[in-house]
């Protein structure tokens, strides 16, 4: 895919199916269980889910696979599929993302082209969030900061589905001369190649990289998804360990929960110790604003936790979590100890670490899956730890990379798809895939519970009582209002 970094006109019937999918995805099959269970339907994935859980309250699955969320209507879970010493399979919900990636890693369905998510995304979800609200008038446009195969595809099928141009507009964090503005009453507008401030009546936006700096919590120009999403979890750990904690309260006499590793929020760093400490030693360390693989980092022996002490941050609070790591090294926690069930052992009787990245939208009639793939980790499993190893090679498993220029790249040499070959590998099911789909969309919902306590009724961002769900002054500073 060609780099672009300049605002570009997508017309209509520009669509290039090679341009915005892997070449490995052009020739594979989908796994016909994964067709399947794209093929169900919240009603009937509610009924499977409700038998699988005798515990939990039918009504309020039914309800969950019915939400209309306001703000959050694009998102994917980051999935570990997880056992504890009695054998007890988990999955567990790592975090969530706003905007994520995963188009172009998704084998076709039935009908490849016209059914891919990037049409049924928009069709189902930009549509109809543009149609309902009062907004300015002007174009429309996707705005990114990286991954231009996906971006570049969005663009391409809104033109189609349209039926006018769309902008493809690059933002990205350090560029002196964004070709991005917001008026006075928070309209989006863009630089033409002519030089000319064109507004966005709506937007589709992959901006990642502290998307706040940028643009503002809410906009009137309909943006796909606001940057408060951002801010409450989307691209925010802190807050959205916080928002899973207030919706799991919410849902307690449901039997419904959010599985997610022990969190510790709103550590200093001086801190982080003490708490690595008192899970035996081994955890997660995570800078909450960071995104793509990036400010992750697992501690398992003194010199990766001097290592970590040793660098500088831009901002002051962190998260820990509990690792999940293998039978005999996992953090210790009031839960016990979670384990990666891991791939399929390979010919060398090697297991790695993958995790299952879950896309869901949501329309008029509730949330909806859109892509799934996996990722798997550099280096095998190791059984015992000796101190040598790098504990992020065996347990890291993001594609992307950063480049000293401040390009992305990505190792999709690790990528798993879910087509006949790779998806046996993961070892899961199409159970494992319901309750992946429900932790999924129970962390969106949580997500955007939290961005509409954020927003008053007149449309403005509470930033008092962001301050005191955050209080971390360097990062309130940094939001654009």
């Amino acid at each position: 895919m060609k780099t672009t970094r300049s605002v570009v006109k997508v017309l209509p019937d520009s669509f290039e199916t090679s341009e915005h999918f892997y070449p490995r995805v052009l020739n594979a099959q989908i796994h016909p269980l994964v067709q399947h269970f794209l093929s169900l339907g919240n009603s009937r994935i509610a009924e499977r889910y409700i038998h699988l859980h005798p515990e939990v309250d039918p009504q309020a699955v039914h309800a969950v696979l019915a939400h209309d969320t306001k703000y959050f209507r694009w998102g994917g879970a980051d999935l570990f599929a997880a056992t504890t010493d009695k054998g007890i399979r988990r999955i567990i919900v790592i975090e969530t993302n706003s905007c994520p990636s995963g188009q172009k890693s998704m084998p076709f369905g039935t009908d490849a082209h016209e059914q891919s998510g990037y049409r049924t995304l928009l069709e189902r979800t930009f549509l109809p969030l543009q149609q309902q609200r009062r907004l300015p008038k002007g174009g429309l446009a996707v705005l990114y900061d990286k991954n231009e195969m996906e971006t570049s595809g969005y663009a391409a099928m809104m033109a189609d589905v349209t039926g006018e141009p769309v902008w493809l507009v690059p933002c990205f964090q350090n560029d002196p001369d964004l070709p991005v503005r917001f008026t006075e009453d928070r309209v989006l507008e863009i630089r033409t190649p002519a030089g000319e401030w064109e507004p966005i009546r709506a937007a589709l936006r992959y901006v990642t990289q502290r998307p706040w700096s940028r643009i503002p919590p809410i906009t009137r120009t309909a943006i796909l998804n606001p940057i408060v999403v951002c801010l409450t979890g989307g691209r925010n750990k802190l807050v959205a360990a916080k928002a899973y904690d207030f919706y799991n309260a919410e849902l307690r006499s449901t039997g419904l929960m959010i599985r997610t590793p022990e969190t510790i929020w709103d550590v200093a760093k001086n801190e982080i110790p003490l708490w690595v400490e008192r899970m035996g030693g081994i955890a997660v360390v995570k800078d909450p604003y960071s995104n793509a693989g990036q400010g992750v980092y697992t501690i398992t022996n003194p010199r990766e936790l001097d290592e970590f002490m040793a660098i500088d941050f831009r901002f002051e609070r962190f998260i820990v979590q509990s690792l999940v790591g293998n039978s005999g090294w996992s953090s210790q926690t009031a839960q016990g100890r979670f384990y990666h069930l891991g791939t399929l052992p390979n010919r060398r009787k090697e297991i790695f670490v993958a995790d299952l990245r879950m896309m869901v939208g949501v329309g008029e009639s509730g949330p909806y899956p859109v892509a799934i793939y996996a990722r798997r980790a550099r280096q095998p499993l190791a059984t015992t730890l000796d101190g040598s190893e790098s504990s992020w090679d065996m347990l890291g498993t993001n594609l992307s990379v950063l480049h000293q220029d401040g390009s992305w790249g990505s190792q999709s040499e690790r990528l798993l798809l879910m087509d006949s070959r790779d998806f046996n590998q993961l070892g899961i099911g199409l159970d494992d895939l319901i309750e992946g789909y429900i932790q999924t969309v129970l962390s969106v919902i949580a997500i955007d519970k939290m961005a509409q306590k954020l927003i008053t009724q007149k449309g403005t961002f509470r930033r008092r009582l962001f301050s005191s769900l955050n209080p971390d002054p360097a990062f309130v500073n940094d939001i654009n209002l």
